[in-house]
């Protein structure tokens, strides 16, 4: 692959960060999936602050085969714990069972992770930039990247239990993006905390998101024919711009509410093989259960160099419909109907944006304190106007 063409190929540079130290130990979500397969365990546990400050940590589990839990029995085992009738159930001493520490855990996710690579393809010339987020990755990732041959850049690598996500990471993209045009890179990857999500950067330092990962990865797989139902899984936050190229290479489309256990759970039900979110959730399943921030960023650089193509040049693969997401703090969440005008000012926008295919979606974060709207259509200003009348009317209402 050759370098930038935007600067001339400095001399390499040797890894700008030291490992952290040895006495904090954190494994990745989607490792912790991988492990209760290949374990054969009756299930998983992990315990993350995903993209959130560490304060916010929350509870995921995994089934045995290394898939998230059914709502169904997550509503149930929340049941248990906040009614207290979990006490009733618990295991007396002689049932507890034992604690066994899986020494080699980090070995085997970086093994797994590997082989989501055709054998024999190596990384040799290609220079990397990894914000691993203060979280979940710090090892993984630099690690995966060096022994496939790629010359790495880490940074944000020195978790304290405390800096997770803190201005790094895919929440703060513009680090790794200038970090890329500081080393002149070949592109670069940010995590989020748990690793489960993937944002890229191309050479020139223009963030790469979930949608043009999807439209690369899924017209790339339409050629070699193993887009499964030649169907890409997204949800309803994905710009209207990748319908259209889908459908154009002979695709299609299906859309979920927004999360990434409903991509997994629809792709479940029609045996579909790509999916993923606008956010950097990104879902290979041909290779894991989950999503994996390192897996796909393999099958991007995967295509990159069957291709011999920059990142910049796949991601002009398709066309982006302007788009405004805009988040309101709220103090309460309250249904957006009894809220004065907000509805009435939503099916306004919807009229204004739908004659050129645009539309307009507004609903609360399923983890944060946030009203989150989403406005698309052809015309900037036209978007601008109707986000800041929407949300005015929510924040003189519920804004905290």
């Amino acid at each position: 692959m050759a370098p930038p063409t935007s600067n001339p190929s400095p001399p390499r540079p040797r890894s700008s960060s030291a490992a952290p130290p040895p006495t904090f130990s954190k494994i990745s979500k989607p490792s912790r999936a991988a492990a209760t397969r290949s374990l054969r365990a009756d299930a998983g546990i992990v315990i993350t602050a995903s993209h959130n400050p560490y304060a916010d940590n929350g509870i995921k589990f995994f089934r045995a085969d290394g898939y998230k839990l059914d709502d169904k029995i997550e509503d149930q085992i929340e049941h248990l714990v906040f009614s207290g009738e979990i006490e009733n159930i618990r295991p007396n001493a002689e049932a507890i069972g034992k604690a066994v520490r899986i020494d080699d855990a980090l070995g085997r996710y970086i093994e797994y992770a590997k082989n989501s690579l055709p054998r024999g393809l190596t990384l040799e010339g290609v220079r990397i930039v990894v914000d691993c987020a203060n979280g979940a990755a710090y090892k993984s990732t630099p690690c995966v990247l060096r022994e496939l041959g790629a010359e790495v850049i880490v940074c944000n690598n020195h978790p304290d239990g405390m800096n997770i996500n803190r201005d790094c990471g895919s929440m703060h993209p513009e680090v790794v993006c200038r970090k890329v045009v500081e080393h002149q890179a070949h592109l670069g990857l940010a995590h989020d905390g748990d690793a489960d999500r993937l944002l890229l950067c191309d050479e020139n330092g223009r963030l790469i998101d979930g949608d043009d990962i999807m439209a690369i990865a899924a017209l790339e797989m339409m050629r070699q024919k193993t887009l499964a139902h030649e169907t890409l899984v997204t949800t309803v936050m994905s710009n209207a711009g990748l319908d259209v190229v889908i459908r154009a290479a002979g695709g299609k489309i299906i859309r979920t509410a927004v999360g990434d256990k409903n991509v997994i759970d629809e792709m479940l039900r029609g045996g579909y093989n790509l999916g993923g979110e606008q956010s950097g959730h990104m879902i290979f399943r041909d290779h894991s259960t989950t999503g994996d921030g390192l897996v796909s960023a393999l099958q991007i650089i995967r295509v990159m160099k069957a291709t011999g193509k920059p990142l910049s040049e796949l991601a002009r693969c398709w066309t982006r419909y302007p788009q405004l997401v805009t988040n309101v703090k709220v103090r309460e969440k309250i249904p957006f109907e009894q809220l004065d005008d907000v509805t009435q000012l939503v099916a306004a926008a919807e009229a204004a944006v739908k004659p050129d295919g645009g539309r307009v979606l507004l609903r609360y974060s399923g983890t944060e304190p946030k009203a989150r709207l989403l406005l698309e259509g052809r015309e900037q200003a036209v978007l601008e106007k109707w986000s800041a009348q929407i949300c005015d009317a929510i924040k003189k209402q519920i804004g905290a």
